[in-house]
């Protein structure tokens, strides 16, 4: 019986699943692997570690694997889709196909079928595909220009947004004490406002996604503005693309939400449902937060034939 390998490698963690012709066997998650951002040696680790955890999950040896698709962000490029291929090629056997983040998420919420699939993970996108075939992307520029209502720039807006407030408020002992500046410095390891200034500033660049947790957590109406604010940015991209790819073509347009703001920020998905619904009334949004690894499983098991 062939085994397939698929693999979503983000910049905050990586998700590998093992599968056969038609069921799911395993899945395993280990640490990021989006070579751009944390470099080859980590990515090498973490996608190691999620093979060899995912087939021992599965009662399978990485030899036995007919067929392997990974998608990540930026693993389009030749360049960084040869670096994937070479790490991978040490561990498991069979041909590996290395895609964009993009099509696997694509992948997972609609198969074969037209839609627009909204990523808001480390980074953020919206993707879609039409009934004609047609692609088009909005976002995905990366963090330093783009990028919007993703967790890096969540935790970049709550920082920017409680260093401004700090400038305004008479008491800034209280002001440390909310939850939102509490979970910030503590998740940075500082204890003044300078202090989080200069971690932000610092070169190279700091962790913002690994803010995300404590704005997500805090109920501080900062936070609370922030999260949905990042709502109406991923309602932008989306409604490019809708608008861009499908004009008046369909009744009703499909749409599905995938990556970690989403799945853990009640708030973001409301608003940027909200804000989808009232700027097009066709948009038919997916309730459940999709998973891409699921679509590198089926693209894997698709090219075995």
């Amino acid at each position: 019986m062939p085994y397939f390998l698929g693999i979503d490698g983000g910049g905050t963690k990586t998700t590998c699943a093992v599968g056969d012709e038609s069921r799911l066997l395993a899945t395993a998650t280990a640490g990021p692997s989006n070579i751009v951002r944390v470099g080859e040696d980590h990515a090498r680790e973490s996608l190691h570690k999620a093979v060899r955890q995912a087939c021992s999950a599965a009662g399978i040896r990485a030899a036995e694997i007919a067929r392997t698709c990974v998608g990540g962000a930026g693993a389009g490029r030749p360049e960084v889709a040869e670096i994937v291929r070479s790490i991978l090629s040490e561990t498991v056997a069979g041909p590996i196909d290395v895609v964009g983040d993009m099509q696997t998420a694509l992948e997972a919420a609609f198969d074969k079928g037209p839609g627009v699939v909204v990523n808001a993970g480390t980074g953020s996108f919206a993707y879609g595909r039409n009934q004609r075939g047609q692609t088009l992307r909005a976002g995905g520029w990366g963090f330093a220009i783009g990028d919007e209502g993703s967790a890096h720039w969540i935790g970049r807006e709550a920082v920017r947004t409680v260093l401004q407030e700090s400038e305004h408020g008479e008491d800034s002992s209280a002001f440390i004490e909310t939850s939102l500046v509490h979970g910030l410095f503590k998740a940075w390891g500082v204890r003044s406002f300078l202090d989080l200034a200069r971690a932000g500033n610092s070169v190279p660049p700091p962790d913002f996604a690994a803010l995300f947790p404590a704005v997500v957590t805090s109920k501080d109406e900062i936070a609370r503005n922030v999260l949905r604010e990042a709502g109406r940015e991923l309602a932008r991209l989306a409604e490019v693309v809708i608008g861009r790819l499908f004009g008046e073509d369909l009744s009703v347009v499909p749409v599905a939400m995938t990556g970690g703001v989403f799945r853990h920020a009640e708030l973001v998905r409301q608003v940027f449902y909200n804000e989808l619904r009232k700027a097009d009334p066709r948009v038919q949004v997916k309730t459940e937060v999709v998973d891409p690894v699921e679509g590198a499983l089926r693209m894997a098991r698709r090219a075995a034939g």
